[in-house]
């Protein structure tokens, strides 16, 4: 057999890959249409959950979490500001630096426009799935935890 050719399982798991990122592209896309709070860039967004999921953070801290330039967060970061979204305290621990932490409404409004699109999908779900169907999501969702966790 030639190096060069695949197994038909590789080749099934290509195939797989390729569908699941442009309907999970499709599903997010249709997610967003549910609701949309501001106009953030991904970096923008990505330094909000960070914030929201593991509380205030140095620049520092967010960009080396990103995998990116701490310049890079920095101009992010002036910009959530400006809009209101983040706001910052000096570190205890190194007055030098701030803690950037996410402001009290940037969460209301985040946490509200969450619940928008999940009881957009939740609908979704009931109103297109059978039960059964539901049950075969459910454990897809499951295998899709195992891809993604390290």
């Amino acid at each position: 057999m030639n190096e060069k050719q695949l197994e038909p399982e590789a080749i099934q798991a290509a195939a797989l890959a390729g569908d699941l990122r442009i309907t999970l592209a499709s599903l997010r896309r249709r997610m967003r249409e549910q609701a949309t709070t501001t106009d953030l860039t991904g970096s923008q967004l990505m330094v909000i959950s960070h914030l929201e999921s593991f509380g205030p953070a140095t620049v520092t801290a967010l960009a080396r979490a990103q995998g990116v330039r701490p310049q890079s967060v920095g101009a992010n970061v002036a910009a959530l500001e400006s809009a209101g979204l983040i706001s910052g305290t000096a570190d205890p621990d190194d007055g030098r630096q701030t803690l950037w932490s996410i402001t009290p409404e940037a969460s209301e409004s985040f946490a509200m426009t969450r619940a928008i699109r999940e009881d957009w999908l939740a609908r979704a779900i009931d109103a297109k799935l059978t039960p059964a169907e539901q049950s075969t999501l459910a454990a897809a969702v499951t295998l899709l935890h195992k891809i993604v966790e390290p």
